[in-house]
């Protein structure tokens, strides 16, 4: 924690090992949120 995080470069973009977890994160949950149904919208309508 006393030490800087590493950097990752990919020619001009430069981004920081928990930033890009981050992301990664939430891109995973937007993905999830597509995919997933709605709770107690998977019955049949009447």
């Amino acid at each position: 924690m006393d030490g800087p995080a590493p950097y990752f470069t990919w020619g001009f973009l430069q981004i920081s090992l928990p930033n890009l977890v981050v992301i990664a994160v939430m891109l995973l949950l937007f993905v999830l949120a597509l995919v997933l149904p709605f709770p107690g919208h998977a019955g049949p309508r009447e």
